[in-house]
């Protein structure tokens, strides 16, 4: 009888362990989903740029909008305003266990490849750079992500050479460095493949945060006949634009071209905004934030966004374009995504590439 009362026991004992191991594993399950974080470091354009930083922290918003993940905790950013910033922000997500910790710029790059070597078991992701360890290999814990801002750029520059009345136009970049070259002679190429005779002005402000400064240099080239300007430069294009709109509302109609984002509201009232080249840093965002969820982070991998994978291109807004500029666009994207037209990214491949048009 005590054996039997004993085997009872024992049995209820198994089966209520068994329903506690169940509740257990169902409550770490869901620790865990709602445990998951992603977190960003501004660089020092700072996150209401207008542009770069913008777009990305908009694609980790709308990744926890669609994750029900809480903004501020879960989904976070933190604003550097100088260059020694970078790496304590990127320490601090590293250190409170955010599960991907994005720097956003090229600017970071060397801040991201020390805080990854440090933190190996961290999950870091660059925007416009590739991570590389001592020996010049892809960092197995970083997530580089790319962007052939050339191409966009190159179509933005097909809508200006066929826009202008005067035929000439201008460039303004933030700091002169590869990347921002590429925005550069992207844009150029496309201008002279429609309007050989159209003159260019370039000019660098030397910072991404310097609106005063594009403001000044936007009033310099508008002053020597320029009638659209392309501001690759994050804050310091938003200088142009107020340049742009003032003159606008004193009776002369000038435009700018954005960058990163559709920045036609950023043109309004006075809609100085003719087009965008718009660089998805928000879908390149959500696409590593997605992956590291699912347990796919791709640490060590060079992700490519171009013409072909919806990553550049002209903003969604085209009001201001001309139907016969908006048919070039589409001829010229399609040559350069099936590969008969090369875009320069370069100084010298420019200088091949307007060889190529005589």
């Amino acid at each position: 009888m005590l054996k039997k009362r004993l085997a009872v026991l024992l049995a209820f004992v198994v089966v209520l362990a068994t329903a506690l191991a169940g509740c257990g594993n169902s409550s770490a399950g869901t620790t865990a989903k709602k445990s998951f974080k992603a977190g960003m470091v501004t660089d020092t354009g700072g996150v209401n740029d207008k542009s770069f930083n913008q777009s990305a922290w908009e694609g980790l918003k709308s990744f926890g909008k669609d994750n029900n993940l809480k903004v501020g905790s879960q989904v976070k950013y933190l604003q550097s305003t100088q260059a020694s910033d970078y790496s304590p922000n990127l320490n601090q997500l590293v250190h409170q266990n955010y599960n991907v910790v994005f720097g956003i710029g090229y600017l970071m790059q060397s801040d991201i490849q020390k805080v990854a070597e440090q933190n190996p078991k961290a999950n870091l992701g660059i925007v416009d750079a590739v991570a590389v360890d001592k020996n010049n290999k892809p960092l197995k814990n970083v997530a580089s992500m790319t962007f052939e801002a050339e191409q966009g750029s190159f179509l933005v520059g097909v809508v200006a050479g066929l826009t202008t009345k005067t035929n000439k136009i201008g460039f303004v970049g933030g700091i002169n460095s590869a990347l921002i070259k590429a925005f550069e002679n992207g844009f150029k190429a496309g201008v002279k493949s429609v309007n050989p005779k159209a003159t260019l002005y370039v000019q660098y402000a030397g910072a991404f945060n310097a609106p005063d400064k594009g403001r000044s240099i936007a009033s310099t080239m508008y002053t020597e006949g320029a009638d659209i300007i392309y501001a690759a430069a994050g804050d310091t294009g938003n200088g142009v634009f107020t340049e742009a709109k003032n003159r606008t509302k004193n009776g002369k109609k000038v435009w700018v071209v954005g960058v990163d984002k559709d920045q036609y509201a950023q043109g309004l009232p006075q809609n100085v905004t003719l087009t965008s080249m718009v660089k998805r840093v928000d879908k390149a965002i959500y696409d590593v934030t997605a992956r590291t969820k699912a347990g796919k982070f791709p640490g060590g991998k060079v992700l490519v966004y171009g013409l072909k994978q919806n990553g550049v291109g002209i903003a969604p807004t085209t009001k201001n374009i001309s139907p016969k500029a908006l048919a070039a666009v589409k001829t010229y994207k399609q040559k350069i995504i099936d590969g008969s037209i090369k875009v320069p990214a370069t100084d010298a491949a420019y200088k091949s590439f307007l060889a190529t048009l005589k």
